[in-house]
């Protein structure tokens, strides 16, 4: 008898759609043990892409508070399945997990997919994901569902680099080298590579053991954590739940604090962010020990 599995996502760029076939490729060649499906998510009023830069700020107070729009439900064939195996894919916004994500996590349709289910998270991000699995496992957990394994796809690029050629993808739909600037997001290399991951899934899948999973897709380079990072996204909590709390509460001059706040943000990660740097590089002798710890933590799938 066929398994079922069936791989979510949302994509703007095609980038996360394809990393998510590339992984469920392995599967895809058994047709016979296997029955693939994938899930498109849709909202009713999608964003635009390329971004405007104001409509792409304007997102930040729904994105980082978890507000969701309404999506285009899943089709019948769809909901009446019951899946041995989820592929589950996101992006962040704004050191969340995305929108449409978290609008799908939200309707209910979720949580009837995704109860007692095995599921593999699968991000593909330019390097701030840490805190944003940290949520998404609280959702998981609350609709019982079996995080079994976790996969993190990054820029490999600088956090000043990347900034750089996130903004100028996003704002005109560039993503190739240009000037001194190189190609925006995961590389193809990776993209293409990421083939590798869905075959260990496969392999602990087929022999119905995921006890090492979690470490057998690290030791593959599933997952890098740098600390750095960790501690900025860490400050930019804090820093996004004021700015957000306000920006809600204070309907009737939101288009003026979305400047400034967009203007703090570029600050923030030209200006602040090396400040952080400079304390994590003092301190590393210090919390060396605390800083492994939460890198072990940070590449498993377990909720604190």
């Amino acid at each position: 008898m066929q398994k079922n599995v069936l791989v979510i996502y949302y994509t703007q760029t095609g980038q996360l759609e394809d990393i998510m076939k590339n992984i469920a490729q392995p599967f895809e060649d058994k047709k016979d043990e296997y029955d693939v499906t994938y899930y498109n998510i849709q909202l009713k009023k999608d964003f635009p892409f390329p971004w405007p830069s104001d409509v792409f700020f304007d997102t930040f107070p729904e994105s980082y508070l978890q507000i969701p729009s309404e999506i285009i439900p899943p089709s019948e064939n769809i909901l009446n399945k019951k899946y041995d195996l989820i592929l589950f894919g996101y992006q962040v916004w704004y050191l969340t997990p995305s929108i449409p994500i978290i609008s799908f996590l939200k309707s209910g349709y979720a949580e009837n997919l995704l109860r007692n289910t095995p599921v593999v998270t699968i991000s593909a991000t330019r390097n701030m994901w840490m805190l944003s699995q940290e949520k998404l496992k609280v959702y998981l957990k609350k609709m019982d569902a079996k995080l079994i394994g976790n996969i993190a796809l990054v820029d490999r690029h600088d956090n000043y680099t990347s900034v750089l050629t996130i903004l100028r993808w996003l704002t005109t739909g560039k993503k190739e080298k240009s000037g001194i600037l190189p190609a925006a997001g995961i590389s193809d290399e990776e993209i293409t590579g990421s083939v590798k991951y869905g075959k260990i899934i496969e392999n602990h899948f087929e022999n119905n053991n995921f006890a090492h999973l979690q470490p057998d897709l690290v030791k593959n380079g599933a997952v890098e954590i740098r600390p750095f990072l960790v501690r900025v996204e860490k400050v930019g909590n804090k820093i996004f739940t004021v700015w957000s709390h306000l920006i809600i509460n204070k309907k009737e001059k939101r288009p003026l604090l979305i400047k400034f706040f967009k203007v703090y943000l570029m600050a923030a990660i030209w200006i602040i962010s090396p400040v952080v740097l400079v304390f994590h590089l003092l301190l590393a002798p210090v919390l060396w020990s605390k800083r492994q710890k939460q890198k072990e933590y940070l590449q498993g799938i377990n909720i604190k």
